[in-house]
């Protein structure tokens, strides 16, 4: 029993790392000119006040009260190349991407919209911290969606 809880400490002590550091993300597109699309960096919902996306040294920060609409979505590939190439059994091999749309009004109340593609190890605590920041429940786009953000 006692070998169990370094281990459990372990995981806890990663999990709020990872909380801390954000979860990896892709801006994949949305309303803001101002951010590249294909942009690498992380979104973060830890914070206090903002949803935060970082990418280098630049900084993008929505508060949470203006955050109006929260959606997961997935997109799943087989690998057929591989099941052509080496062995059918690659067809039973996914490929999970996993996608955050943040819509929310800026300051002119304008309504806008951030769609990022997050790493598969992050999307689950995101969706939780967002979920509890703002008070909205996220939407999912189908049953898939709703078993991959739920875990």
């Amino acid at each position: 029993m006692t070998a169990r809880k370094p281990l459990v400490f372990l995981g806890l002590v990663l999990t709020l790392q990872a909380a801390g550091n954000g979860g990896r993300a892709e801006y994949m597109g949305g309303t803001i000119s101002q951010i590249p699309t294909g942009c690498q960096g992380s979104v973060r919902a830890a914070d206090g006040e903002y949803f935060v996306f970082t990418a280098g040294k630049a900084h993008w920060r929505i508060p949470y009260e203006q955050i109006n609409m929260l959606e997961y979505g997935q997109h799943v590939e087989r690998d057929f190349l591989g099941a052509l190439i080496l062995s059918p059994l690659f067809l039973l091999r996914k490929k999970h991407q996993h996608f955050l749309t943040v819509g929310y009004a800026d300051d002119d109340g304008k309504q806008q919209a951030l769609i990022f593609k997050v790493e598969a190890n992050d999307i689950r605590a995101t969706l939780v911290s967002l979920e509890a920041r703002t008070g909205r429940r996220v939407e999912y786009q189908d049953d898939d969606a709703r078993k991959g953000g739920k875990g």
